[in-house]
């Protein structure tokens, strides 16, 4: 059946969920924004440029840790740096947030860009080059219309600016808003929606209350003179009397603001009208709360504020948005690089070795003080561990090293354990017990 249903408590009494009630006449449209407006958006407000950026930035700010032995990190680090990956990636994201969509050309120096890439084949310098593109250069084109596929409503090429064809696994693709549906009935041909436009009219509210407040500043204080038949005299004299008045306010404002006097005539009256600010702020504060939380930022982050309320630091909003973006580094990021990672090993090593991969550094970065007191509790945990006898040395030598790996602050520890293992007659646990208490003294001072 077609055809729109409503599902709702009503009262015919007081009209409410019947045709005489005004709130149920509200409904849901689509508002598409052009590319034109979405750019005029990013470069005119500050603000919608921030929503835009802002968690791009935060998903690459602090990058990723390879684990392997030291040249292999150094050489994939260095390989990072000379494509510029962290910086492309970066870009590809904000442009993704902005537009809907956004890709990175993984260049291998195939001729033929139609068939997929072989990883396999990617040698010492094999990955080329990585080419951030927008909507506007690259754009589905066929539809995967095999349920039993992978990528079953995906387009099955892209076409690229000079109309050429593209294998999809040449191509690292972000989104902005994932699109939810297939891809015949996207606007963006294959991609997802810009994060602006279920949230552009909160960022319009925002900026627009803040013009209306610097208007009602400039008229915070009016003058005003009242002069005997005015309206009179301008009927009668024209436009020489009107020129009479205007001299005359402008010789009285002259005057008040030279030496604070204001001469007038007996006749004249003269008052001063001030406008009221009470209650601008809290209105103020409302749409930016409404703006915050559309995008899904803290107001904290976003507007650069301190939180309200007793013993409030924002703190714990800062963590559950930094939750967020790592939910987008594991589940959206990672999967859409897993392809160019793959090159980017082989390009850099000459090979792909099972035990190289990379984690996501946190965003939140402990202070001295944290960092002293986690360093305490873990050795606390392991001398109770060890006293209990409950697992051998090494065992518990292999959780420490992964608990310090996880934390980031130790890079390259798991694969210097590797290279340098504890013997079966060492004193494992002591000696990291040991090697603990100097480094939990260190970070408290």
């Amino acid at each position: 059946m077609n055809g729109n249903y409503t599902d709702s408590l009503t009262n015919l009494v007081s009209g409410m969920g019947t045709s005489r009630d005004k709130a149920a006449q509200a409904a849901y449209s689509l508002d598409l924004q052009s590319p034109q407006e979405l750019i005029a958006a990013y470069k005119t407000s500050s603000l919608a440029r921030r929503v835009v950026n802002l968690k791009a930035e935060d998903s690459c700010r602090e990058w990723r840790e390879w684990q392997g032995d030291a040249d292999q990190i150094s050489a994939i680090e260095k390989e990072e740096k000379r494509l510029g990956v962290q910086i492309k990636t970066l870009r590809a994201r904000k442009l993704a947030r902005l537009f809907g969509g956004a890709a990175l050309l993984i260049g291998t120096g195939d001729k033929d860009m139609s068939k997929p890439i072989d990883v396999s084949r990617i040698g010492l310098g094999g990955l080329r080059y990585l080419t951030p593109l927008t909507i506007l250069d690259v754009s589905g084109a066929g539809e995967q219309d095999d349920p039993t596929l992978e990528g079953f409503g995906d387009p099955e090429y892209w076409q690229l600016r000079g109309g050429i064809q593209c294998h999809p696994s040449r191509l690292v693709l972000f989104h902005g808003q994932e699109p939810m549906y297939q891809f015949g009935l996207d606007q963006n041909a294959g991609f997802g929606d810009s994060v602006l436009r279920g949230g552009l009219r909160a960022v319009q509210d925002v900026d627009a209350i803040a013009a209306n407040i610097l208007s009602l500043v400039y008229e915070a204080k009016v003058d005003v003179f009242k002069i005997p038949d005015l309206m009179m005299n301008l009927q009668s004299r024209g436009p020489e009397y009107a020129a009479e008045v205007i001299k005359r306010i402008t010789l009285a404002a002259t005057a008040k603001g030279i030496n604070g006097s204001l001469l007038m005539d007996a006749q004249e009256e003269y008052e001063q009208k001030s406008a009221s600010f009470g209650g601008l702020d809290a209105l103020a504060f409302f749409f930016m709360q409404l703006c915050s939380a559309a995008h899904g930022y803290p107001m904290t982050l976003l507007f650069g504020m301190s939180a309200g309320g007793l013993n409030a630091s924002g703190d714990v909003d800062i963590r559950g948005y930094y939750d967020a973006v790592k939910v987008e580094q594991t589940l959206q990021m990672e999967p859409a690089m897993s392809v160019m990672d793959e090159c980017l090993v082989r390009s850099a090593l000459g090979d792909r070795p099972d035990d190289v991969h990379f984690n996501w550094r946190p965003l939140w970065q402990p202070t001295a003080k944290e960092r002293a007191e986690n360093a305490d509790r873990l050795a606390s945990a392991v001398q109770k561990i060890k006293a209990a006898n409950v697992v051998s040395p090494e065992a518990l030598s292999r959780a420490v090293i992964n608990a310090m790996t996880e934390t980031g602050a130790f890079p390259g520890l798991e694969a210097a354990a590797d290279e340098f293992p504890f013997d079966e007659d060492d004193q494992a646990v002591g000696e990291i017990e040991a090697s603990l208490d100097p480094i939990a003294r260190s970070l408290q001072t």
